[in-house]
């Protein structure tokens, strides 16, 4: 875990993230630091765009009464690293160096549990649609600042993590130029 303060992080805290701090997160386990980039994407409610929906889910604040689907999920302790919208605009609501819920019941490379050495990335979006290019770049900035301050080997989908349980980020996503932007291998 990289606590030491640079111009970009402070405590795992991103200097150009909206900080909307969540309760909903944990301690890693003591030795465990970040080594691997989860992508995600979400929409509330599904396929719902430009709300403050998702802010108010990971931060537990979440109106059940406002939309049908959200007496599903209303009682979820979820959390992300991040949030990029569909304007770019990123949402910070957990320390990196601290562990998010995001991945739920997960593996990668024999390892269980990945929230607890992993940073989840959510977009706005859902699994069959095609991101934005302003998501795109907030995106690859994110991912070089992260692998500049963290030892992460390798970005995967919560869909490589949770095979069969979940197929995000999905088709549309462009993990081409997510690759080219870092320079290493991205699957």
């Amino acid at each position: 875990m990289n606590s030491m303060p640079n111009a970009l992080w402070s405590d795992g805290w991103y200097r150009f993230a909206h900080r909307l701090p969540s309760a909903h997160f944990g301690p890693r386990p003591s030795g465990v630091g970040v080594d691997l980039g989860i992508i995600h994407s979400i929409s509330l409610p599904p396929d719902t765009y430009g709300s403050n929906d998702i802010e108010l889910f990971f931060t537990g604040q979440l109106d059940a009464t406002k939309h049908p689907y959200f007496k599903q999920i209303a009682d979820l302790r979820v959390s992300a690293h991040f949030l990029i919208n569909g304007d770019g605009r990123l949402f910070q609501f957990v320390s990196v160096n601290d562990r998010a819920w995001h991945a739920g019941q997960s593996q990668h490379q024999g390892r269980d549990n990945c929230n607890d050495f992993s940073v989840g990335i959510e977009l706005e979006g859902n699994d069959s649609s095609a991101f934005e290019s302003a998501q795109y770049d907030t995106l690859q900035a994110l991912a070089q600042a992260l692998n500049q301050h963290y030892p992460i080997q390798e970005w995967v989908g919560h869909s490589d993590v949770a095979p069969g349980r979940k197929t995000d980020p999905g088709l549309g996503f462009n993990w081409q130029a997510l690759r080219r932007s870092l320079g290493h291998d991205v699957h």
